[in-house]
């Protein structure tokens, strides 16, 4: 370990909405005690499905702000809400230019887009393009984020479909270090939509079940929705991030390489710009989809990567709130800071009984106990790979 590289940025506050709820307290509650909260699919899909569906009625945009108003954004309305005395005292602290906004999205609100499409084809009225635009593009989300969080540094939307929010880390890391900002807003938010719930079950991926990452019984995968926003300065208390991992392993557009070789290289990456070592890491919050392919290469990724003297304990969250897309890494990041400031890994939830061939330590309960440093990992299609470093509060 190496002592000199451990400082890192701290994350001074987070928030988040989920299928598990739409404060972080609720949502950690749930998480604390396994309670996974899975539904049925939007009004429309013309298949069975489980999904993370956000299930309660969230405020509309403000009046200034109703040209945005979408499912999408709502959640992001509603994140900041709870982080807003954290965002004045970060914007009275260092000035609103020099803290930026960087968030990953996959989807956005592009359920937006259907429904203007399926009224267009049955002869209803249909919005203009600009209005279309505002509500369901990314580029309504970053103004939603400006606007209500009056941060006017550097903004950008990394779309990298799983890997987009904790992509997102790794900018904003580069920021700070360029010394462009001295905060960022870092985060995501996607909504569901029929594009992707039909497309991953074309592929062969959506489980009709609830999602059982690394069990013997495991079936594919359940989408869910959300906003997860966090924000990390330059100084503070706080948890960190110490590393980010990279790697992009290009072996096929939607199948992981069965050595996992780019999920373990990001993995090391990551360990090694924090100045660890894998016999450092207690936690690693798996990217854990629940399809045959992803868990046995990623576990296999990990036994790899941590050697014979390492046994971290390893945790997919996936089975709680389902793969949230452009904003899981986020999701996920600010579930492995609860475990570092609260000292508890959740259970696995649906993992028992475990696949034989997956040779890593999950826990099938709740775990309690000191936690120093965690992963946290975002696999990609097309094999772009993000790992996240985090540590426990100096």
């Amino acid at each position: 370990m190496n002592k000199d590289k451990q400082k890192g940025f701290p994350i001074t506050a987070w928030s988040a909405v989920n299928s598990l709820g739409t404060n972080t307290k609720e949502i950690i509650k749930n998480l604390r005690n396994g309670s996974s909260r899975l539904f049925d699919p939007p009004e429309g899909t013309p298949f069975q499905a489980v999904c993370g569906r956000v299930d309660t009625e969230l405020p509309a945009l403000s009046l200034d702000l109703q040209g945005y108003d979408s499912r999408n954004n709502r959640f992001v309305q509603q994140a900041i809400s709870e982080i807003e005395p954290s965002l004045r005292a970060a914007l009275d602290r260092w000035g609103p230019k020099r803290v930026g906004i960087c968030v990953g999205s996959s989807t956005s609100a592009m359920d937006e887009l259907e429904t203007a499409y399926t009224d267009q084809i049955q002869g209803r009225k249909v919005p203009s393009g600009s209005a279309l635009f505002a509500r369901g593009s990314a580029e309504g989300l970053v103004h939603i984020l400006r606007e209500l969080s009056g941060f006017l540094g550097p903004t950008a939307v990394i779309s990298n479909a799983c890997a987009s929010s904790g992509k997102a880390f790794a900018s904003a890391k580069r920021w700070l270090d360029a010394d462009l900002v001295d905060a960022v807003l870092v985060g995501g938010a996607d909504s569901l939509c029929q594009t992707t719930l039909r497309g991953f079950r074309a592929l062969g991926l959506l489980s009709d079940q609830p999602s059982r990452p690394f069990s013997q019984d495991r079936s594919g995968i359940n989408l869910g929705e959300g906003s997860a926003l966090l924000l990390m300065e330059r100084t503070g208390e706080g948890p960190r991030l110490l590393g980010v991992g990279e790697s992009t392993d290009a072996h096929h557009m939607t199948t992981p390489d069965p050595e996992g070789k780019g999920a373990s290289a990001a993995m090391q990456a990551a360990v090694r710009e924090s100045g660890l070592s894998m016999i450092d890491i207690d936690y690693i919050n798996a990217h854990g989809t629940g399809t045959r392919a992803n868990d046995i290469v990623e576990a296999n990724a990990i036994r790899a990567c941590v050697g014979p003297r390492a046994q971290p304990l390893v945790a997919s969250t996936k089975g709680y709130v389902g793969h949230t897309l452009g904003t899981a890494g986020a999701t996920e990041a600010i579930f492995v800071l609860e475990s570092l400031v609260g000292g508890w890994v959740p259970e696995s939830v649906g993992a028992a009984p475990l696949d034989p061939d997956i040779h890593i330590d999950v826990p099938l309960k709740l775990w309690q106990g000191e936690i120093k440093f965690a992963l946290s990992n975002s696999f990609a299609f097309g094999g772009s790979n993000i790992s996240l470093a985090f540590g426990a509060p100096e």
